[in-house]
């Protein structure tokens, strides 16, 4: 019995992707559902923030390990099975595009943020959002259209 690695490496490639899409999901939800208490009183706020720190902290390990899988298997599907198309050149630069806009921003905009903080302040967080819904939308239309 033979192991069908491109099999493998697929399965590997879509649940990581599936994964860190719905990491970002997760933090949507939890951000919405915490949004009344972060922008509230003080006490709450300390509370919340202590809760939404926790989380990105476990987050950001799953979404790690989800973005790492996405890029070792896709890049040994390539390499194996594919080849260094110009559409493979294109969603690796998509990846690494959504990446370095996800962490610029974060960097700029979403550590700097101290609660209990403004409505206004507060939407950073969607403006965030925007951008990584963005771009898994753009490289699943690259993926499933052009690939």
């Amino acid at each position: 019995m033979a192991i069908d690695f491109h099999a493998i490496l697929r399965l590997v490639h879509i649940t990581g992707f599936a994964a860190w899409f719905g990491t970002i999901f997760a933090s949507f939800f939890l951000l919405k559902t915490l949004e009344p208490g972060l922008t509230g009183e003080q006490a709450k706020a300390q509370e919340y923030r202590t809760l939404l720190m926790r989380f990105i902290k476990l987050e950001t390990k799953v979404a790690d390990t989800a973005v790492i899988s996405v890029i070792v298997s896709g890049l040994l599907l390539a390499h194996f099975y594919h080849g260094w198309t110009p559409w493979v050149v294109v969603k690796i630069t998509l990846m690494i595009l959504q990446i370095a806009l996800t962490m610029g921003y974060i960097v700029k905009a979403i550590q700097p943020i101290t609660y209990p903080c403004q409505a206004a302040r507060f939407r950073s967080w969607y403006k965030l959002f925007t951008i990584s819904f963005t771009m898994f939308a753009i490289v699943l239309a690259v993926t499933f259209f052009f690939l």
